[in-house]
């Protein structure tokens, strides 16, 4: 069972005073997501991009915990947005297509815990965003990956926005 781990500190500076929660990615099995193909570089350079950058989202989630809480998030699947066509003339590297009825997809497990070690949040969701592409904000950073951050800082705002994460 392959699994890659990305230990993010997410750390806010306040006056000099780092504040913010912890969180620990781990992508397990990768080899069988559904879609986290490449259309122009390698298979392992590609999944690494996609590691960093959706590592870097959860970081900035993280941001938006106490201090204390520590958040262990293990990704099951991902489904990247559009979908990889390959290209028929030789020397032409395949291309992703992106349509409304190939939407991001993750499926992850989690558990968050305060400082004393006391479970407060855990759970397995399966987060989709169908209307992806009728979203007229996307984040504003350069991630290439910038329907699924949306996906995933959608579904986080709704986790605390429902007391189901806790805020600061």
């Amino acid at each position: 069972m392959k699994k890659f781990c990305i230990g993010l500190l997410a750390a806010c500076a306040f006056t000099g005073v780092a504040s913010a929660g912890e969180v620990k990615v781990t992508w397990q099995d990768p080899d069988k997501y559904t879609d986290i193909r490449p259309s122009s570089e390698t298979k392992e350079a590609f999944q690494a991009e996609v590691f960093s950058a959706l590592g870097k989202v959860f970081a900035d989630m993280a941001k938006k915990l106490p201090d204390d809480v520590k958040w262990d998030v293990i990704v099951t699947d991902v489904d990247l947005a559009g979908d990889v066509r390959p290209m028929m003339r030789a020397g032409m590297n395949d291309i992703r297509i992106v349509k409304e009825i190939y939407w991001p997809r993750m499926s992850l497990t989690y558990t968050m815990t305060d400082g004393g070690g006391k479970v407060i949040a855990e759970g397995k969701d399966d987060i989709k965003d169908m209307n992806f592409m009728s979203n007229s904000m996307l984040p504003s950073s350069s991630n290439s990956f910038q329907y699924e951050e949306k996906m995933l800082q959608d579904w986080f705002k709704k986790q605390q926005r429902d007391k189901k994460f806790p805020s600061k």
